[in-house]
């Protein structure tokens, strides 16, 4: 072990360290300029690919900063693509899990451990949702506290609104009654064991997206797991190529998303969206992300003229 000893570098010495090592500029002016609103760090992680070497650090012949930075924007477009259908599949996935848990088991079944196992982790989950419902400043949470006192939290269809996305994986995680587990999968043609580790993986996906981290040829640790028989037509749309670790890449995760996306809002422009924005950054390697070479030949990524 050492102690670290690197000096703070200007933007302007920044630009001749990657000179440097190899890195070519079109415009240094424009460069610096992203340079002060784009963590020089932050950056790393998209040219670390255009590296020769790390360790010296030396970039391959004709790497530019330009390159390195349309990769940063295609993947910050993704991102935010990927957070608008996350979205729209939580709310979808909250509002199945509040219906049929009331209309099973009353509109306080979350109250009761009778519904959920282990009880200890119920437990937990509960005292975890009591919390977000006390400092909410929801109107509706408001108006129950000012008109009534028992019991003290809200019925499941408001209660559920101020779950996160993470939690509310864990309360359907935890949901006991294998029936109620089928119908929230059901709505959405889904095997109810597949649908679990779904949502524990698009709820791994949004934090990924929210805190800004690198998706393209990024390895996923939360994966999705090869579907069997449900959804229909998934498995062979999907990659998991082991040899390639192509189940660990981005790829399976969008197929997913437009099969939900097909579900929740068969209207949607979310595809076209999708294939426009990975079509029009066609220098960018498409098969890190986990793509096959055929892809736009498989259904799912098909635009209805």
């Amino acid at each position: 072990m050492k102690s670290f000893n690197k000096p703070a570098k200007t933007f302007a010495e920044q630009i001749e360290l990657l000179k440097a090592r190899g890195m070519q500029f079109a415009n240094q002016q424009d460069a610096q300029f992203y340079l002060e609103q784009i963590n020089y760090y932050r950056l790393g992680a998209y040219w670390l690919p255009f590296e020769h070497t790390h360790s010296p650090h030396c970039f391959k012949p004709e790497t530019s900063f330009e390159q390195v930075l349309e990769l940063y924007v295609f993947d910050r477009e993704l991102r935010l693509l990927i957070l608008d259908a996350i979205e729209r599949l939580e709310v979808a996935v909250r509002t199945r899990f509040a219906y049929e848990l009331a209309h099973r088991h009353g509109c306080h079944a979350y109250l009761q451990g009778q519904y959920f196992k282990p009880t200890f982790r119920w437990q937990s989950l509960l005292e975890s949702l009591k919390t977000e419902v006390s400092r909410a400043d929801e109107v509706f949470i408001e108006h129950y506290k000012r008109t009534y006192d028992d019991p003290e939290l809200p019925p499941i269809w408001a209660t559920c609104e101020v779950m996160s996305f993470g939690q509310l994986s864990k309360w359907y995680q935890l949901l006991a009654p294998i029936q109620t587990r089928k119908a929230i999968s059901s709505h959405f043609d889904c095997d109810e064991k597949q649908f679990e580790g779904l949502l524990q993986h698009f709820v791994y996906l949004r934090n990924t997206c929210a805190h800004h981290s690198r998706l393209w040829n990024r390895k996923f640790t939360k994966t999705i797991a090869k579907p069997r028989s449900k959804p229909m037509g998934l498995r062979v749309q999907c990659n998991f190529e082991p040899s390639h670790s192509a189940e660990r890449k981005i790829y399976n995760s969008l197929v997913f998303l437009l099969y939900f996306m097909d579900k929740i809002a068969p209207q949607h422009t979310w595809r076209k969206r999708l294939v426009d924005l990975l079509l029009t950054h066609h220098n960018i390697s498409k098969t890190a992300m986990g793509f096959p070479e055929d892809w736009q030949s498989y259904p799912v990524w098909q635009i209805e003229q």
